[in-house]
């Protein structure tokens, strides 16, 4: 798409460092050079304020990713992409059939209410779940995979959504201000809320995050 629209040599794209080093990849690929900016802290996709404060003049698009199951402010990425003439791209996830999404948000629902000691996810209307992504407080990484280790200690599975941000990476390091991108590098955590889980599957994740509340600070 890149490409087709004309994106080449000497052309910037501004895209998201958290997650999706093949977004950066494929801007590399077209011969532009990847611009990262930082991320809604609610939504992990593209802040658009970030964004336009990332526009110089080689800019010539924007790839928003939408993450998690929750969708990035297109509607404000297009308002930017007017304002300074951009292409704005999307790119999106593979979406569950429809009964699958419903019993993923019966599932993030009971967590909300249960969960006690990490900060659970903005549940905005839309919200599909692919992922249920948790904050995990305290002083950052150390807590998180402390708190990580002891859950699937007890055997419930949960996984770090993404373990370094692009902008880190060598092919493409950066010395850029992502202070949101970096924090929730540091403190996310997606736990199941899989279709297939029962009752007492749900009953599990709780007890088991639940009882390391002394390892973390309270969450706000």
């Amino acid at each position: 798409m890149l490409r087709a629209a004309g994106v080449g040599l000497g052309d910037e794209v501004v895209v998201p460092a958290f997650g999706n080093v093949e977004v950066a990849e494929a801007v590399a690929t077209a011969g532009a050079l990847p611009v990262f900016a930082d991320i809604d802290p609610a939504t992990y996709c593209l802040d658009p304020a970030a964004v336009e404060a990332a526009i110089t003049p080689r800019t010539a698009a924007v790839v928003a990713v939408h993450r998690f199951g929750r969708l990035a402010d297109i509607a404000r990425l297009h308002a930017v992409g007017q304002r300074h003439g951009l292409l704005v791209l999307e790119q999106g996830e593979s979406e569950a059939p429809y009964d699958e999404i419903a019993q993923r948000r019966e599932r993030a629902a009971y967590l909300d209410t249960k969960l006690r000691g990490v900060r659970t996810p903005d549940d905005a209307d839309g919200h599909t779940y692919q992922q249920y992504v948790v904050r995990v407080p305290g002083n950052g990484r150390p807590d998180r995979d402390a708190f990580a280790r002891a859950v699937r200690a007890k055997g419930v599975g949960c996984r770090v959504p993404v373990k370094t941000p692009v902008h880190r990476l060598p092919e493409f390091r950066r010395c850029v201000s992502l202070p949101e991108t970096e924090r929730a590098s540091d403190e996310t955590l997606a736990l199941p809320v899989d279709a297939s889980l029962t009752k007492r599957d749900m009953q599990r994740i709780v007890s088991a995050c639940n009882a390391l509340g002394g390892l973390l600070q309270p969450a706000f």
